[in-house]
């Protein structure tokens, strides 16, 4: 394996705050309970139903811990149990016992890359941290060598590199470089929710990034929530979530910089080691947070003529795609559900997706 260089880091790495803020709030039958947990480099918004105050921080506190100790397991470029995995599988394709921190998203990782055509694909650590896109300022960024992106590249490294049996893993590609960055958010709600559940909330969301998990209803009436516009400003379109849904998007305005009169953003094509292109944001709705997270990266990285194809293999019935034309693709089910704010005069609907 060839060693791989990556552009430096410009000033400190700021480690993850843990933030907690309790918010009153009102309601006609059921007290609002509002917490916050700063982690992932992100700020998780958590809005809990029929849960007093204090109820609320205890169980706001509880979360929080979680999510620090899901953080410090999957971080892909601070000394972790990820990292350590990156090391191992660069030495040798000799096999080694898996976290159990990290084995279950591992594990749902590898089928979803595998639903995605490798779209959605945590191997290829080495091109998002050449790229940058790990805690570094956008002032900081430029796009990395051609060199470096050609190398890996060629090396083509997937989730279908790494074989997991048992509790043992290894991988036959020294390229491999696992970050989680495209589903562990998701992943991390799927697991704040079932906690939740446990805890006896039966009615919540959990909103990170303009991304949204609901559980139940919020007084009887469905969770409405806003989708950003593709450039990033506005409420471009708004949605009703019931029951247990997620609505991820994926969009070239949530992080990225400029250099040399172009702009790069952080949603990588594995088939080409640049910023995806062709596609402005892709929304997503799905029963499990995990999956729409991921499948928002891989459909838009598919674009508007492959997001169809792979929506159906991935198992997904709700998508939303604008290209960077300003159309909107839209599958029917999706159609009827979206109320968009602003006249768009490209709206082209697919077949259905089941």
């Amino acid at each position: 394996m060839r060693m791989l260089a990556c552009p430096p880091a410009c000033g400190p790495i700021l480690t993850c705050l843990v933030a907690l803020a309790l918010l009153a709030g009102c309601s006609s039958n059921d007290p609002v309970a509002r917490g916050r947990v700063e982690a992932f480099d992100s700020r998780f918004d958590i809005t809990l139903i029929g849960v007093n105050r204090q109820r609320a921080a205890e169980i706001t506190e509880l979360l929080a811990e979680d999510f620090r100790q899901m953080e410090t397991a999957w971080h892909a470029w601070r000394s972790s149990p990820v990292t350590r995995m990156n090391a191992l599988f660069n030495e040798s394709d000799r096999p080694f016992p898996a976290p159990p921190s990290v084995l279950p998203l591992l594990k749902l990782s590898k089928q979803l890359a595998g639903q995605s055509d490798q779209l959605f694909n945590p191997a290829i650590g080495h091109l998002v941290r050449a790229w940058g896109f790990q805690g570094r300022s956008p002032g900081c960024l430029e796009p990395p060598s051609q060199d470096l992106i050609e190398q890996v590249v060629a090396d083509r490294p997937t989730m279908d590199d790494i074989h997991v049996e048992g509790f043992r893993v290894w991988s036959d590609n020294q390229t491999v470089k696992l970050d989680f960055r495209a589903i562990q958010r998701g992943f991390a709600i799927d697991r704040a929710m079932v906690r939740l559940q446990e805890l006896g909330v039966d009615n919540a969301s959990i909103a990170v990034d303009g991304d949204v998990y609901v559980i139940g209803s919020r007084d009887g009436n469905p969770w409405s929530i806003g989708v950003r516009g593709p450039g990033g400003g506005g409420i471009f379109a708004t949605l009703q979530l019931a029951g247990s849904e997620a609505a991820f998007t994926a969009g070239r305005y949530k992080n990225n910089f400029a250099w040399e009169g172009d702009i790069y953003h952080d949603i990588i094509d594995p088939r080409t080691g640049y910023p995806a292109q062709g596609t402005a944001s892709v929304t997503v709705l799905h029963s499990n947070a995990s999956t729409a997270d991921a499948a928002a990266t891989a459909l838009f990285i598919a674009g508007p003529g492959e997001w169809h194809r792979l929506a159906r293999q991935m198992g997904i019935r709700y998508v939303m795609l604008t290209d960077t034309e300003g159309r909107v693709y839209m599958n029917p089910a999706m159609h009827d559900r979206v109320k968009l704010q602003r006249a768009t005069a490209d709206i082209i609907i697919s077949e259905p997706l089941s």
